[in-house]
């Protein structure tokens, strides 16, 4: 049976060579995993170990031999009854595809009914991955500065037909002979909320890579790392790649300037106006900033995996400019905030997702709001040549579908990814919400980890009949 998911596509940003890449994922089959039989329980003369340092043990030796992380079906948290077939899944994910771990949270009707991790936070330490474990969430962080901008707006403080670039007071950086872009002045804060401002790194430059990072500390002779200011007064001496308002092209630097708009109008850091006005409101406490280097990182974070193991020069760490790891040292992750800066678990995200299953109802933001939050864009951007809205689009940090089975409600969805982490948030139209969360990027396939999960969970939703009362929020 084929399923055209819901959550069709995600981000996946990589400061790989200054490239970044959007992939759309495709219609996933439920047969198409063929999982094999489990072996034969094996015979071995062992030394005495427990369960888990046996488990731990096999892992790392699978790590050393074949490169890729096996779990051997370590698993934390409470499996819940009825609830079974979210185990199965995530068991053959771990299985075949092999990503050293994973966390999986769902919701139904506000209610966290899953919550449990795979596999490992920490290969070398045989740290598992706990249900309330601490991931990069790359895009994902996007929802949540969207979510800030529009609660300055409820406040008065801001409108979306705001010019963004007044508002920061910032000066550009022209090279010698430059001069501004004159359709920099007419981008509004709801073009950098839809991707339509008018930035495409692909045909220009991607301020947000490292090769960017480079890029900016070269023009302005400043030492890296670099401050996202920065970034934004040398982007200012560039010209736009198209009229803003008439395309949609994704940018991670639209929402490093919305960022700063969060900071100027409110006046404090962009991450304590998330923390105090989004993230405390609705239960929130463990979820925060990234920090670019592993001796830097939060008490309850996984460790990072690039499936390639690939290295780059490091634009952040005691050893700029020399070769570093993806993961540590050459993402921008600190750079990042507002675009694809936070960590958080699975548990922090479908808590968020569910402050939305009942606009009336919803802590942080007036029904109004989220309406707008949800709202095409104009014009063609957002609709077909009949004047409906297209059948997905961007709406206000999230991918959106309209409900076809329940009116006046849509299936909101986001993805994102870096080297060593991978992710998905789905908020369904049936109040069935869902976060996924890998500590690598991709199995051996060179597809990201959640690309053949996205439809399977649909389906594995669809399958539960009798959903659990219980409600596990408190624990976290």
């Amino acid at each position: 049976m084929t399923y055209v998911p819901s959550a069709d596509s995600h981000h996946l940003d990589r400061a790989i060579g200054g490239n970044h890449c959007r992939t759309r994922s495709q219609s996933c089959i439920l047969d198409g995993m063929n999982a094999p039989q489990p072996p034969s329980p094996l015979k071995l003369d062992l030394p005495a170990l427990t369960r888990r340092e046996w488990i731990s043990t096999m892992a790392l030796a699978a790590v050393h031999s074949t490169g890729q992380a096996i779990a051997f079906g370590q698993e934390t948290g409470r499996a819940e009854p009825g609830l079974g077939a979210y185990d199965e899944l995530m068991q053959r994910v771990m299985r075949e595809h092999k990503p050293p771990g994973a966390a999986l949270a769902v919701t139904y009707h506000g209610r966290l009914v899953y919550a449990r991790g795979f596999g490992h936070a920490d290969l070398e330490k045989r740290e598992p991955v706990e249900p309330g474990s601490l991931f990069r969430i790359a895009s994902l962080s996007k929802p949540f500065t969207a979510a800030a901008v529009l609660h300055l707006v409820e406040k008065g403080k801001l409108k979306l037909d705001d010019r963004v670039f007044p508002i920061l007071k910032l000066h550009a950086h022209l090279e010698h002979g430059g001069k501004i872009d004159a359709r920099l002045h007419d981008i509004r804060v709801h073009h950098c909320l839809q991707h339509t401002a008018g930035w495409d790194r692909d045909k220009s430059w991607d301020p947000m890579s490292a090769g960017g990072a480079e890029e900016v500390s070269h023009a302005l002779k400043v030492l890296l790392p670099i401050h996202p200011r920065q970034i934004i007064e040398v982007a200012m001496g560039k010209p736009l790649d198209f009229n803003p308002g008439t395309r949609y092209v994704y940018s991670n630097f639209g929402y490093c300037v919305l960022g700063r708009v969060i900071e100027a109008i409110s006046g404090k850091p962009y991450h304590e106006y998330v923390s105090q006005q989004i993230l405390t409101p609705l239960g929130i406490r463990h979820m925060r900033l990234g920090k670019n280097l592993l001796r830097d990182r939060a008490a309850g974070e996984v460790k990072y995996y690039d499936a390639k193991k690939r290295t780059g020069r490091a634009i952040s760490g005691p050893r700029i400019g020399e070769p570093a790891p993806l993961p540590y040292g050459v993402e921008c992750i600190e750079t990042m905030d507002a675009n694809g800066g936070w960590i958080a678990s699975a548990v922090d995200l479908v808590r968020f997702a569910a402050a939305f299953d009942d606009p009336a109802q919803c802590p942080i933001l007036q029904e109004s709001s989220i309406r707008t939050m949800l709202a095409p864009p104009p014009g063609h951007v957002g609709h077909r040549p009949d004047g409906k809205p297209k059948e997905v689009y961007y709406a206000c940090g999230w991918d959106v579908r309209p409900s076809g089975r329940h009116p006046g409600k849509f299936t909101k969805f986001h993805g994102g990814g870096l080297a060593g982490s991978n992710t998905l948030l789905v908020c369904r139209d049936d109040g069935i919400n869902w976060a996924v969360l890998f500590n690598s990027d991709e199995g051996k396939d060179g597809k990201a980890f959640t690309e053949p999960l996205d439809g399977l969970l649909h389906q594995t939703a669809d399958k539960i009949k009798n959903w659990p009362e219980v409600d596990l929020f408190h624990k976290f």
